[in-house]
């Protein structure tokens, strides 16, 4: 059948535990509770299933209007390279396409660069942007 994208935030405690575990995310699953409430209140909320199975999620917070911000996209290892991640940030960028700011902050690997690349984001280090962060 493939796989089925739904645009919604009812997904089990255990499917969400089983994604951001796999792909060791435990900053996210140390506190499940939190991070089902997080999921919850996004802006948007778009899944990736094979059949029953939870295999990637993309999630936004923002105001939907003039800001977006990419919080989580994650495919599970095993389904890693056959489109999935592309195919839920596609549907996000589709979806926001009006929106002025899309903003993401991520790891930098050379794999992480490359994929955000292909999607037209740019690294502040490489243009006329700054970011900032404050971490706890």
């Amino acid at each position: 059948m493939g796989i089925v994208y739904k645009e919604s935030v009812e997904i089990s405690y255990d499917e969400i535990y089983n994604l951001y575990q796999n792909l060791n995310w435990t900053s996210y699953t140390n506190d499940m509770p939190r991070l089902v409430s997080a999921i919850n209140h996004s802006l948007t909320v778009v899944s990736a299933w094979d059949e029953e199975k939870l295999v990637g999620l993309i999630r936004v917070v923002g105001d939907g209007l003039t800001i977006i911000y990419i919080q989580d996209i994650l495919v599970l290892e095993a389904y890693q390279n056959k489109g999935i991640g592309s195919e839920l940030m596609s549907r996000i960028l589709t979806k926001y396409g009006d929106v002025r700011q899309k903003v993401l902050l991520t790891e930098d690997s050379i794999a992480v660069r490359s994929f955000y690349e292909k999607h037209r984001f740019e690294s502040c280090d490489k243009g006329k942007l700054v970011a900032f962060a404050k971490l706890l």
